[in-house]
């Protein structure tokens, strides 16, 4: 029997887009995977129908556990976080990919733990995700390329030196896909309003972001140059980069939006 070495708590949108990552790519078996959530999401009824246990509240059956993925909503932290401590082995290291929530407060419950706190994204799901990660003094160097092994499965990972980068990063690529989901919204809407019919908007609107995106990716050329590429002085392109980079233009929206997200994450981290 293959042990329940790795614990996810928390298996909604973030968490089952780690899921989805680690089963896709082989990273883990259902058969080691423990699923703590009263109401897991639909990439955690996949790993459940395939093998993983799934647990409504803590139990004995976590005390085997070597790897915890804690994936809950940052204000369920407090709440849920002491009955999970107490059923875990000294040793299981603690993987947290809570918004706002530092290592002091991850310790102040998990104790002498080691403990990495990562801030990953949802392309996680299909291998395309970008995470960040830093870590306590006790991690190991065997459980810090442990980990890397798990989060690269959901994408490319890098560590950072200081906490306060955990909190920019959530700022801009952990919040980062709902801007660009947003855009393709705005881009449709758009579409729709200058006489695009509305069967067709949403294809335009979404293959155009995905064919940038594709570019962007296998491209060596920088976001600027790209752009400019695609722009003919005094033509149709320039006169709406005039809208877009204008005074109250997106640079200063895309701004705006990122220091909002920072604030709220240092709102989280004093609750």
């Amino acid at each position: 029997m293959t042990d329940r070495t790795h614990l996810v708590v928390g298996a909604g949108k973030m968490g089952g887009a780690l899921l989805e990552g680690w089963i896709s790519s082989k990273a883990i078996k259902p058969e080691q995977l423990i699923i703590l959530d009263p109401s897991p999401g639909d990439a955690a009824k996949k790993a459940i129908a395939k093998g993983a246990l799934h647990l409504i509240e803590a139990d004995h059956n976590m005390s085997k556990v070597t790897y915890l993925l804690l994936a809950i909503k940052p204000q369920m932290f407090k709440k849920l976080a002491p009955s999970i401590a107490q059923e875990l082995s000294k040793n299981c290291l603690v993987i947290s990919i809570l918004a706002g929530t530092s290592l002091a407060s991850l310790q102040d419950v998990f104790k002498d733990k080691p403990i990495i706190r990562a801030m990953p994204n949802t392309p996680a799901a299909i291998g395309k995700g970008v995470t960040a990660y830093t870590k306590s003094e006790t991690v190991t160097d065997v459980q810090t390329k442990e980990t890397e092994t798990l989060l690269s499965a959901g994408g490319t990972v890098y560590p950072v030196e200081t906490e306060h980068l955990i909190d920019v990063v959530t700022a801009v690529s952990g919040s980062g896909p709902a801007y660009v989901f947003h855009m393709a919204e705005a881009l449709e809407a758009a579409a729709i309003k200058i006489g695009l019919p509305e069967d067709l908007a949403p294809h335009f609107a979404r293959q155009t972001i995905v064919g940038a995106a594709g570019l962007l990716e296998e491209s060596e050329l920088t976001a600027s140059e790209l752009r400019k590429n695609v722009t003919s002085p005094n033509g149709t392109t320039q006169a709406a980069l005039d809208v877009l980079m204008g005074l109250d233009g997106l640079p200063t929206l895309m701004r705006d939006s990122v220091k909002a997200a920072l604030r709220r994450a240092k709102e989280l981290a004093e609750t």
